[in-house]
């Protein structure tokens, strides 16, 4: 077979490499258009995983590498004025350029041709004449370019600047610096990659670079491998603190925004993506050259596994997509953070060094404490409580717990009069350990219910069945317990007497009716609707009332722009929208008591096209707070059936975190939440200051009862119930009886949590200078 390899950067280099070994009959060409010794970038970073891989498929290639890894295991956070160290994570970086110098000479072990300082062929010519083409040519990828219609490709240029550079300041660890400087924010991400030198890549938001002045020094087109002299000199004097006298060194290095690329499809015909040309992850969870190489031994093993070049492609990206998708979700979410960094330089330099090392959400509060116990530690220092039993504050109510169980829809009602199901669900709930249950989408009127089988607050035998239920949990346990309200607006159950009401006249798919308009009448109606059901959830006993101003109910339907298309003063603007929910709020505030809660959910976002931004659901959440507000319950989407959500775990978390670190309003987060470890992370890291825990409380009603048990927590947060207690403790189960025999004469040594980077000395170094350096 002929294989084609457009770019001599370690991914296309460490392919043909492994594709040569495994298949010693191809012929195997790689064009690279640098010369040879061209040297460019600074040092790239490796986890273990990544390792262990070189390691098996490529023993030569890993032997090189490790002869002169830079390799430690803290990272430092250096922010107001103070260093936290985190230890237990484990680096291993390398100089680019001898990355590439060593797979530069394994391919000439191996017999693969390479041209260098070579423009590869059009790709429509290679793959006419090679039965596979590669293509490895980096992030502005012609081969991409030129297959567009086929790969699809999704660029997302984001909004900071960032500038690569390396320092002859050779760190002890993985750094990053955040400070505070008069024009905004400024942060570092640095790491020693050899003797000599760091990697200091240094990153700020737009309006904050440019009110530094850099946008007048970077006004002009440097040219091809010219770097901002100008800029880095002025990087060098703001950073001076943690520069110690050393340098800046520039290598084409000039300011840039950072791209994500993704691409609907990895492969047109024979040619196929590989690395940045197919994918990247933002620089602060990882390498892009660490993401190359693994595609590099997918690529090489998937072929070698399958009969045809078609089948091989097929399955390298079948198992490739999935791991790269995986990293890119991480990635998105510490990329967001640091462009967001600025909500965070108020927290106290503890909770930001822990806010910062969970930020992708792969690293957590547990795992954090096997790591470095000590520094977890540390971080809770004002309190030996796991997070997620602090109590909290919500309005005028105490709870005992941060853990929510959000309203679950049963469908079980008749008539709008919950049953005993209900009865069941909700007690269960309530002594199962969570600080608040809120009983779910609780119609304020007959035409209002989003199914027949919905329950409703309107009538006294509903009213009465609640109480019922309240008491019953209530003498039971002092979980708190609330409602919420809704009205389904053009989401709502078909009734005779005509279409639902909704903000506009839209249908929310081409199988529902299309709604009425809601006229001044119907908004009189609501209002006295949603004040009527607030005080018999009063009278019926509950503690907390939600208002449902999400998930396209008819509220809702008033704050998006997207089913808001009134042309009166309840549509148009923000403010226009938000007018007649806060009409609501405030009549139902004006009887809703205060040593109770008044929660309001929301979609802060409708994860399509023209909707909500990150600044209209800030506005929102504003305005529901100096209506009477006292949390936001932050949910997301379900406002029009054409929705493209971004799915995984805790996806809705960042924008509580949002709302609450823009606002200071206490927000709930909600949204693929199942472990105590992500609780924990949540409202340690501050990104919200309750968590509403729904799909693993259906799994076990018990789960806050059980994740106090699996922290060895037994406190006045986590009470069990009397007739419970015997089953606090996890039963027997077989051979949990063993007691495991001593089998080692001597043990071996714990690894050192805290591992350094320290330079080789030079040769001519006297001992004292050893010691003392050491």
């Amino acid at each position: 077979m002929r294989v084609a390899v457009i770019g001599g950067g370690p991914g296309g280099l460490y392919f043909a490499a492994l594709a040569q070994q495994l298949s010693p009959e191809w012929e195997i060409t790689v064009w690279e258009r640098n010369a040879r010794d061209d040297a460019f970038g600074f040092g790239v970073v490796f986890s273990d995983e990544t390792l262990d891989g070189i390691a098996q498929a490529d023993p030569a290639v890993f032997e090189a590498m490790s002869a002169e890894f830079a390799r430690w295991s803290d990272i430092d956070v250096r922010y107001g004025g103070q260093v936290h160290v985190s230890g237990g994570h484990g680096f291993a970086a390398l100089d680019r350029n001898r990355l590439r110098e060593i797979l530069q000479k394994r391919c000439a072990e191996l017999g693969v041709r390479v041209h260098y300082g070579t423009q590869a062929p059009p790709v429509e010519e290679l793959s006419a004449e090679y039965d596979l083409v590669v293509a490895a040519d980096g992030i502005r990828s012609a081969a991409r370019e030129t297959y567009a219609a086929s790969f699809r490709p999704d660029l997302d240029e984001r909004q900071c600047r960032y500038m690569w550079l390396s320092t002859d300041r050779v760190f002890e660890a993985f750094t990053f610096i955040v400070e505070k400087r008069d024009f905004g924010s400024v942060q570092v991400h640095a790491y020693p990659y050899d003797d000599k030198r760091s990697t200091f890549i240094v990153e700020i938001a737009e309006d904050d670079w440019r009110r530094a002045g850099f946008d007048a020094l970077a006004d002009r087109e440097f040219e091809r491998g010219e770097s901002d002299e100008a800029s880095v000199r002025l990087c060098e004097e703001i950073l001076a603190d943690h520069l110690d006298g050393h340098r800046l060194i520039p290598n084409a290095s000039k300011w840039i925004r950072f791209t994500t690329v993704r691409n609907a499809s990895w492969r047109h015909g024979n040619v196929v993506l590989l690395g940045d040309a197919a994918h990247t992850a933002h620089f602060s969870i990882g390498s892009g050259t660490k993401l190359a190489m693994e595609d590099s031994l997918a690529l090489a093993a998937c072929l070698h596994e399958h009969a045809d070049v078609a089948s091989g492609l097929a399955a390298y990206e079948s198992e490739r997509r999935p791991v790269v998708e995986s990293t890119q979700r991480a990635a998105q979410a510490s990329l967001e953070w640091f462009e967001n960094v600025g909500r965070y330089t108020d927290q106290d330099p503890p909770q930001f060094a822990f806010n910062l090392l969970t930020r992708s959400r792969r690293v957590t509060y547990d795992n954090l404490r096997v790591r470095d116990e000590e520094f977890t530690t540390s971080v809770n220092a004002s309190s030996p409580v796991p997070p997620m039993f602090r109590p909290f504050r919500l309005g005028g109510l105490l709870l005992r717990n941060r853990v929510v169980v959000p309203p679950t829809a049963l469908y079980t009602a008749r008539d709008g009069v919950p049953g005993d199901f209900d009865l069941v669900h909700l007690s269960t709930q309530a002594l199962g350990g969570s600080g608040l249950v809120l009983a779910g989408m609780t119609a304020v009127s007959a035409a209002g219910r989003a199914t027949p089988g919905c329950p409703g607050l309107h009538t006294d035998e509903q009213e009465a069945t609640w109480r019922h239920i309240t008491d019953f949990v209530h003498g039971q346990t002092d979980t708190r317990l609330g409602i919420q309200l809704t009205h389904a607006g053009r989401r709502a159950a078909a009734h005779a007497d005509g279409p639902p009401v909704a903000a506009s006249a839209l249908a929310w798919d081409e199988r529902s009716p299309v709604p009425r308009e809601a006229t001044r009448a119907d908004m009189d109606t609501l209002v006295r609707d949603f004040v009527r059901a607030a005080q018999r959830a009063d009278r019926a006993g509950f503690d907390a009332l939600e208002l449902q101003y999400g998930h396209g109910h008819l509220i809702s339907g008033f704050l998006s722009p997207l089913t808001n298309q009134r042309t009166d003063e309840y549509g148009g603007t923000l403010a226009g929208r938000l007018r007649f929910p806060l009409e609501i709020l405030r009549a139902v505030r004006a009887v809703w008591p205060a040593d109770k809660a008044l929660l309001v959910r929301i979609s802060a976002a409708d994860w399509a096209e023209g909707g909500l931004s990150e600044a209209d659901a800030v506005g929102i959440a504003r305005a529901l707070a100096e209506a009477g507000a006292d949390a936001i319950d932050v949910s997301t989407g379900e406002v029009v059936a054409h929705e493209r959500p971004r799915y995984g775990r805790s996806y809705q978390t960042p924008y509580a975190d949002l709302i609450r670190n823009a606002t200071d309003i206490p927000t709930i987060a909600v949204g693929a939440i199942s472990t105590y470890d992500d609780v924990n992370s949540i409202i340690l890291a501050g990104r919200a200051d309750l968590c509403a825990v729904g799909r693993a409380h259906l799994h076990d009603p018990l789960w806050t009862l059980h994740a106090a048990a699996a922290q060895g927590y037994s406190g006045p947060a986590a009470p069990w119930p009397a007739s419970w207690r015997a089953g606090s403790g996890r039963p027997p189960g077989a051979r949990t009886d063993r007691i495991a025999p001593r089998l080692q004469l001597l043990r071996e040594a714990s690894a050192p949590v805290h591992q350094r980077w320290v330079p080789h000395l030079p040769a001519a170094a006297t001992p004292t200078a050893a010691a003392s350096a050491c």
